[in-house]
């Protein structure tokens, strides 16, 4: 139970009726989780105006409801209070009513469109194998110190984070690594986090069905460098050409990493094997269990934020060439007699190029490359043929499928990467909608040597097919026609 007023602190109040005093037992965005008791905060969200549930909230119990539009004959009994924006507030509201437990932990934000699942969770385990009790927010799962959550976004809504948060404190965390969206960005899920840190991996083609143009998104992304305070390290990818405009406006303390020119963290990959790499780290060689030079970027990143951190870089160090591929990332399998398989999260044009580079730079040059590849239903369309073209161009063979399809139709969403291949090119691609048959051929068309590339879903271990999610991990399918299991 908390009162009200100590959760409104450092709020502009533009209207208030009632006593605000009255104590609260919860804070809710959501009507059909109000209980007796709660506060309701009624949030115009993207697709959803909670204004139009007040009256539902007060009916369930809320005995408080935050606003900015005052409906017409509020009940005299529960206490309302008129605010100019439920949206950007309720992070602070929700932060304050877990006791602000951000400014206990040193958090650091990862964006960017592709290595933001492997930064964090790499940051992660190095603080863990350091010995400190640490915190995620990622993609793949949620922890808390050794205990695991089931991710549902990549950054979950603001109530959860600080909900998140708190558990951290309480379980003795000293330091968080979160994943941030462009999107949770754009809906200041974030607000009311006192971020220590911010990395930037780059800026590719996605989400444009969300943010409509690319500048939108670039500006998403720049907002929360905009908002890290001076106390704070911005930590940005020198290689990516926006990297440096995450730093224009910031107030953090500017920062770099790069493998191509002058940074204040900077590497050079001497040797690229299938089992990993030779880094040569300030005249230091540091062999790696990781593959392909997005990784060695990835691994950069890693590296200066821990020294931004306060690690020894003697440790640090010790640590790189201890560090394995998160799940779903790069993960290779291999068969019996000899085909490999690279599974990877990568659906987008750059990502999916990363990773057929990658490939590209550790084949001896007979090997085919033989790409599964699909697209997701209900997200952005103009992707889908600029990824086909990139699988294309760097694979002998392309099998398209699908991946999730959502609500639409699996084969529009494969005439849409189609649309993307040329004549000449057609020769090598198949279409084949049944995910699990796509990878089934992949393997029966590979010959001992070849690397099949399974992209799109990585972790994942279901497929979502009209609302409903059914069980489906690539990894698995792989090893039971490889004879793995």
């Amino acid at each position: 139970m908390k009162p009200l007023k100590d959760i409104l602190a450092g709020i502009g109040l533009l209207e208030t009726r009632g006593d605000l005093s009255v104590q609260v037992r919860s804070i809710q965005f959501d009507s059909r989780k109000v209980e007796a008791g709660d506060l309701f905060v009624a949030v115009k969200g993207t697709h959803v105006d909670g204004h139009q549930y007040i009256a539902k909230a007060i009916q369930l119990g809320a005995v408080a409801v935050v606003c900015e539009d005052v409906p017409e004959n509020f009940p005299s009994g529960v206490v309302l209070v008129k605010i100019e924006n439920t949206q950007i507030n309720f992070g602070k509201m929700a932060a304050a009513f877990y006791n602000n437990p951000s400014t206990n932990l040193k958090v650091v934000g990862v964006t960017g469109t592709n290595g933001k699942t492997t930064i964090a969770s790499l940051l992660y385990k190095t603080f863990c194998l350091l010995g400190y009790k640490v915190g995620l927010i990622s993609t793949i799962k949620y922890y808390v110190g050794e205990d695991e959550f089931h991710a549902t976004h990549t950054t979950p809504d603001a109530l959860q984070i600080q909900e998140l948060m708190a558990k951290m404190v309480d379980a003795g965390c000293e330091y968080c690594f979160m994943e941030v969206s462009s999107h949770a960005i754009d809906q200041d899920r974030i607000s009311g986090i006192d971020f220590d840190g911010g990395i930037f991996t780059n800026l590719t083609h996605d989400h444009l069905d969300y943010h409509k143009t690319f500048a939108e998104y670039l500006k998403a992304k720049k907002k929360f460098f905009d908002q890290l305070p001076s106390t704070a390290f911005a930590l940005t990818n020198a290689d990516d050409k926006n990297g440096m405009v995450m730093l224009q406006n910031t107030k953090a303390a500017k920062q770099t990493y790069s493998l191509r020119s002058l940074a204040n963290f900077h590497c050079k990959v001497l040797e690229k094997h299938f089992d990993g790499m030779l880094l040569s780290i300030d005249g230091q060689e540091v062999w790696t269990h990781f593959t392909g030079v997005f990784n060695a970027s990835n691994l950069m990143a890693v590296m200066g934020a821990t020294l931004l951190l306060g690690v020894d870089r003697d440790e640090i160090l010790r640590i790189l060439s201890e560090l394995r591929p998160v799940s779903g990332r790069f993960e290779i399998l291999r068969s019996p007699e000899g085909k490999y398989a690279v599974v990877d999260y990568a659906h987008t044009p750059d990502a999916i190029q990363n990773v057929l580079s990658g490939i590209a730079e550790i084949r001896t040059g007979n090997e085919q490359v033989i790409t599964v590849v699909g697209a997701g239903g209900d997200r952005d369309k103009t992707k889908r043929p600029e990824m086909a073209q990139e699988a294309v161009r760097l694979s002998d063979k392309v099998i398209l499928t699908s991946d999730n399809p959502r609500s639409e139709e699996p084969e529009q969403i494969l005439a849409d990467m189609e649309a993307g291949i040329e004549a000449h090119q057609k020769h090598k691609v198949l279409s084949i909608v049944n995910r699990k048959e796509a990878i089934k051929t992949a393997c029966m068309l590979a010959k001992p040597g070849d690397i099949i590339l399974v992209a799109g879903k990585g972790h994942e271990d279901y497929q979502e097919i009209k609302g409903v999610k059914y069980h489906f991990d690539d990894k698995e399918v792989i090893n039971e026609i490889f004879g793995n299991n």
